[in-house]
């Protein structure tokens, strides 16, 4: 059996389209690399990039229920980015008006990090590297 090379991608949906491409390209520099509309399942679809690596798919549904419990539901529980400087990217997200949590050192790493949550809820932590 082969072994798992990597992480190829992560795919979320989400309830407002534009509303979460420009969040993922304008605030966390990710880089649209195709999108498409598939008419059949009236479902956009987009693939995103960061530093040259293919690494989320935003995705529409109509009527996609509400995620039940946070954080603690099953699946996904948070999205973590690698960030030199953190401090930094958390001064773009308060400059736009995102609201962020406080910046705090990760007891296990020692690294400083910070939650941000993107347009549906979906916490984002910003790790320093």
């Amino acid at each position: 059996m082969s072994a798992v090379l990597g992480l190829h991608h992560v795919a979320i949906i989400v309830s407002d389209y534009e509303r979460s491409k420009r969040f993922y390209l304008d605030l966390l520099g990710f880089r649209l690399d195709s999108e498409v509309y598939r008419a059949d399942r009236e479902s956009w679809m987009a693939n995103l990039s960061l530093n040259g690596s293919y690494l989320l798919e935003l995705f529409t549904f109509p009527e996609a229920p509400d995620r039940l419990s946070d954080p603690e539901a099953l699946g996904l529980r948070h999205l973590a980015l690698a960030a030199a400087h953190p401090e930094s990217v958390r001064a773009g997200f308060v400059a736009a008006g995102v609201e962020c949590e406080p910046m705090r050192v990760d007891p296990h790493t020692g690294r400083a990090m910070f939650f941000v949550r993107d347009p549906d809820g979906l916490p984002i932590e910003i790790h320093e590297v």
